[in-house]
C-alpha cells in the first residue's frame, strides 16, 4: 500500500488551499488514485496561518488526517516553525527559500525553491503556489506531471491558465535541476 501524506502550509492569500485542492484533484480525477483534501485556516482572510492536508493512496483512505507528513511544503516561517516538529523520519521538506529559513534536519530531506521570486519574474506573485506545486511534483512524484497540468488548467481562474501553466513548468524545471544537483553531490 502506497500512502503519501502531504501538508502544504503558509499564509492566507498565498493560494495554499487552492494548491491542495489542485493536488487532490490531480490524484483522484486524473491519476485515478484515492485522495482526500482537508483545509484549515484562521479567521483572517489574508495573512493568517493556513494549511491543507492531502492524502493520496492506491487503496481506500479510512483516516484522512495527517499527524506526521511524508511531504511538508511551507511558504512562510510561521508554517515551518509550526509544522516542522511533526516531521517523521525521511519527510521531504520543501520550502520557499526567500520566505523560510531552514535548519538542517536529520529527519528530513530539505529542498528549497524561490517560488515567490519566480512568480514575481512571471509578473504575478499570486502564482507562487503553482510554482510550488511544480516543484513538489518534480521532487516527490506523488502524482504524474500530466495529471497536475490538467488539474492546474481546470482549476485556476479563467484567463490565467497560460500564466499558471508557465508557473507550474518553472517550478517543475527548478525541481528537476535541484534533483540533478543533489544526485551530483551524492557521487
Amino acid at each position: 500500500m502506497n500512502r503519501d501524506e502531504i501538508i502544504l502550509s503558509g499564509l492566507g492569500g498565498q493560494g495554499i488551499i487552492l494548491a491542495g485542492y489542485i493536488l487532490g484533484k490531480a490524484a483522484s480525477l486524473f491519476d485515478k488514485k484515492n485522495a482526500t483534501h482537508i483545509q484549515d485556516y484562521g479567521p483572517e482572510a489574508r495573512g493568517g496561518a493556513c494549511r491543507t492536508q492531502v492524502v493520496i493512496s492506491d487503496s481506500k483512505i479510512s483516516y484522512p488526517y495527517i499527524d506526521n507528513p511524508s511531504v511538508l511544503a511551507v511558504m512562510s516561517q510561521e508554517a515551518y516553525t509550526k509544522y516542522s516538529p511533526r516531521m517523521r523520519q525521511n519527510t521531504v521538506l520543501l520550502a520557499d527559500e526567500d520566505l523560510v529559513k531552514l535548519k538542517k534536519s536529520k529527519h528530513a530531506s530539505l529542498f528549497a525553491v524561490p517560488a515567490t521570486r519566480i512568480a514575481q519574474e512571471l509578473g504575478r506573485v499570486a502564482v507562487a503556489n503553482i510554482v510550488m506545486l511544480g516543484f513538489i511534483i518534480a521532487i516527490t512524484k506523488v502524482v504524474s506531471v500530466e495529471a497536475m497540468k490538467k488539474a492546474v488548467f481546470e482549476s485556476v481562474p479563467k484567463g490565467t491558465e497560460e500564466l499558471n501553466m508557465k508557473a507550474f513548468d518553472r517550478g517543475y524545471s527548478y525541481g528537476l535541476e535541484k534533483l540533478k544537483t543533489v544526485k551530483g553531490e551524492e557521487k
